[in-house]
């Protein structure tokens, strides 16, 4: 029954495989479990109401990704409009959490109009190769920078004066240059928590370069044993594995539509629209190129408007049930890395998604040692895109340039794309060849310009 639903054979899997890269996909993604109660629950949220709109909206649109579409994408409430919804619209301009929800439902809407009329599917196709080829790149190197950051082998510099140099040595025991122009930190590689991470990377890694599978999930768990081992990670007190969801006090249906209306939250409603957009679509991109599901004669993804049109239904689903935009989450691609080549393996990571309404506790024995030495490992894996760039013309090499180095420097997917989109009509037609450039990117180019003049993040 699984190889006719999915297919298994003849994109060179099994069920096993599969299995195991829903497992890895959803460790890496589970942080979203502790990071959206957090959040919202900052813009005035029930924490518990928000931990099951996403269990919840995250299990049932990355299943209906699964089954409908035949992709190995998973979709959660995306951190970065999350973090807009709860900082910028709700705590920022006083806008009330149902009415917030109101405006994360109508970019739903929006979503869904461009898909039925395919127009996204429109944009997909015209974004030039190169561009496409980069975003996987520059999606590996996001990735790596998340693992990066999050393993604490690299800091972040937030401001480059002399006092927050030292003080981010004294705060994270970190080595920083004594300079003005340092932005990224080095770890101290005598931390034991570094020291794990390092661990892991390097096991996981000859792991993988043995072909051995199940190689990011086999890494994941043993660092875990040995954080715990050593003490790098702790049991909480009281521990205990399940817990029963309280399902008395939720989000569902508590959206305020004709509020967000009535105030005019256009601007609003656009910023989700254009993030959601770039950030999906890069994403899909990226890990459907990886997962080898393009059509090397056409170039084209078999399937990709009903990756889109489930795209779209999950933000308004998401909405409807308490949670922020649904998205397409970047960190598929490690259950691409570790063999998920169907929608068996997203079927796999939403189930885990609504068993985490009864395991959240044993969600949070996983330490982020563990899960970052396998992004930076998906990252790693991401980068032979870079092969399909033609670098003997330079105004295919500059948009594809831009494109990779702003997703990580700028921390924004929809960054990168932006700037790509810009840059290559911009040479095309600086050069004389603007008849390579498809219609439909010279509107986005303007809208995009647009968008960054006229409208704030």
């Amino acid at each position: 029954m699984l190889e006719k639903l999915f297919a298994l054979s003849e994109r060179g899997t099994d069920v096993k495989t599969e299995i195991l890269a829903g497992i890895t996909t959803f460790i890496t993604m589970a942080y979203i479990l502790f990071v959206a109660p957090s959040v919202m629950g900052a813009a005035g949220m029930d924490k518990n109401a928000v931990l099951i709109a996403t269990c919840v909206a995250s299990g049932l649109v990355t299943i209906a990704m699964g089954l409908f579409v035949n992709y190995p994408i998973c979709l959660a409430p995306g951190v970065g409009l999350i973090a807009f919804y709860a900082f910028t619209v709700v705590l920022g301009m006083g806008v009330p959490w149902q009415v917030a929800l109101g405006a994360v439902f109508i970019s739903g809407l929006v979503f869904i109009l461009l898909t039925v009329t395919h127009i996204r599917q429109m944009i997909l196709e015209g974004i030039p190769h190169c561009l496409k080829a980069a975003i996987t790149v520059g999606i590996g190197l996001f990735i790596t920078i998340i693992g990066l950051k999050m393993s604490g082998l690299v800091s972040v510099v937030l401001t480059l004066s002399p006092d927050a140099l030292a003080q981010t040595v004294a705060n994270g025991g970190h080595y920083v240059a004594a300079t003005n122009d340092t932005l990224f930190a080095l770890g101290a590689l005598d931390n034991p928590r570094h020291l794990v991470t390092l661990f892991g990377l390097f096991f996981t890694a000859l792991l993988m370069g043995r072909g051995v599978n199940g190689a990011l999930l086999i890494g994941i768990l043993t660092t875990t044993a040995l954080a715990y081992a050593t003490g790098v990670a702790t049991l909480p007190a009281n521990f205990s594995p399940f817990v029963l969801p309280d399902f008395s006090n939720n989000a569902f249906f508590q959206l305020d539509i004709l509020g967000a209306v009535h105030m005019g939250l256009i601007t609003i409603i656009f910023t989700f629209t254009f993030v959601e957009l770039f950030d999906s679509m890069g994403t899909m991109i990226g890990t459907a190129s990886k997962a080898g599901l393009v059509d090397p004669k056409t170039g084209r993804f078999p399937g990709m408007g009903r990756a889109l049109f489930v795209d779209a239904c999950g933000v308004t689903i998401g909405s409807l049930l308490g949670a922020s935009t649904v998205t397409a989450f970047v960190e598929s691609a490690a259950g691409v890395g570790a063999g998920g080549r169907t929608g068996l393996t997203a079927v796999t990571c939403g189930v885990l998604f609504l068993l985490s309404l009864f395991l959240t506790p044993l969600m949070l024995l996983i330490p982020d040692v563990a899960t970052s030495q396998a992004l930076i490992l998906v990252g790693a894996l991401m980068l032979e895109g870079v092969r399909q760039i033609d670098f003997s013309d330079f105004t295919e090499v500059f948009p594809a340039f831009v494109t990779i180095v702003m997703m990580p420097f700028t921390y924004s997917i929809a960054n990168g794309i932006s700037a790509g989109l810009v840059a290559y009509p911009l040479m095309k037609l600086a050069t004389g060849k603007g008849r390579e450039v498809h219609p439909i990117v010279y509107g986005l180019a303007v809208l995009i310009v647009a968008r960054y003049i006229f409208l704030s993040e």
